[in-house]
């Protein structure tokens, strides 16, 4: 059996639950789902909340720019980079809306490498987001 790694980034968002951010196992680096909060707060870019937290709008670019920082951080921390990614699988919370805007962005983003994509709509997210962000990556180097 090989040995696993987890790792915490002390930049990204904290998680919501009991997971690391990420897990090596072999030379594989596995990423907890990732969203567009921000660290050491409630504070979502991109999303304004009524007084019960609910959604009044959001902006899905903001979004998408965040949450591939907060992928690009835990990558970073965990001792890898963003052309290290191999898989990513992508949730949304509306695919007819946001797909436009998102798959125009993840274009930008990923130009350079071009890992194996799915992109998933899902009713909701734990918080109270419109992206989130499951990724695999391959390490070519020792963390």
């Amino acid at each position: 059996m090989s040995e696993t790694t987890s790792f915490d980034s002390n930049r990204a968002p904290e998680p919501v639950g009991l997971y690391p951010h990420a897990r090596k196992v072999g030379d594989l680096l596995f990423l907890s789902g990732i969203g567009p909060r921000e660290r050491g707060s409630k504070k979502i870019p991109g999303v304004e909340l009524d007084e019960s937290g609910e959604i009044i709008s959001y902006d899905i670019a903001t979004q998408c720019r965040s949450v591939f920082e907060n992928v690009r951080l835990v990558l970073e921390d965990a001792g890898a980079g963003w052309n290290d990614l191999v898989d990513v699988t992508v949730f949304l919370t509306n695919m007819k809306k946001d797909f436009p805007i998102y798959n125009k962005l993840y274009a930008e983003y990923f130009k350079d490498n071009r890992p194996c994509r799915t992109t998933v709509e899902v009713k909701s997210l734990p918080t109270p987001i419109a992206i989130e962000l499951k990724c695999l990556a391959v390490l070519r180097r020792e963390i």
